[in-house]
């Protein structure tokens, strides 16, 4: 199961390293990792998308976690109230004769087409896990020639 866990920590050299390494010292892949500055530009929050079979195991990476001196806060979405968005770029084939039919599908999926090219398109849109993988398959009819991901941000 994908849990996403938040953690606020010190904007400082090597933290993110270190956070990473702890992962990776225990065998847990990082399916999804989002880091950016807070309002406070001392405080960075990473949003970490981890595959944990069970609750022993996200329990043991949360008290790691804790550990580590740059920490501030850890918080499992898991099982709490929250909002989670991606962004996505995609780049598709494109034809003038399906504007109208790739129209559709933005409207629907809250997409935007930021740039028109002689034969491509690119696609900016923003959803959760479910809308992001419904779009792509919604765009892999007209081709899909590169897809940029941002990772998971949470908010509860």
């Amino acid at each position: 199961m994908k849990h996403t866990i938040s953690v606020l920590v010190e904007n400082k050299f090597g933290v993110l390293a270190r956070v990473a390494g702890l992962f990776s010292a225990r065998g847990y892949n990082i399916a999804s990792l989002a880091v950016s500055e807070t309002l406070d530009p001392k405080v960075s929050y990473m949003t970490i998308v981890v595959e944990a079979k069970d609750e022993k195991i996200l329990e043991q990476i949360n008290k790691q976690l804790n550990k580590l001196i740059d920490v501030i806060t850890v918080t499992d979405f898991t099982k709490k109230d929250h909002f989670d968005r991606e962004l996505v770029l995609v780049k598709i084939n494109y034809l003038a004769k399906n504007k109208t039919k790739l129209q559709s599908i933005l409207k629907k999926f809250v997409g935007k087409v930021i740039d028109f090219k002689k034969d491509t398109a690119i696609i900016e849109a923003v959803g959760d896990e479910a809308q992001v993988k419904a779009l792509l398959g919604e765009l892999s009819k007209f081709g899909v020639r590169e897809l940029l991901r941002s990772g998971k941000l949470a908010i509860q």
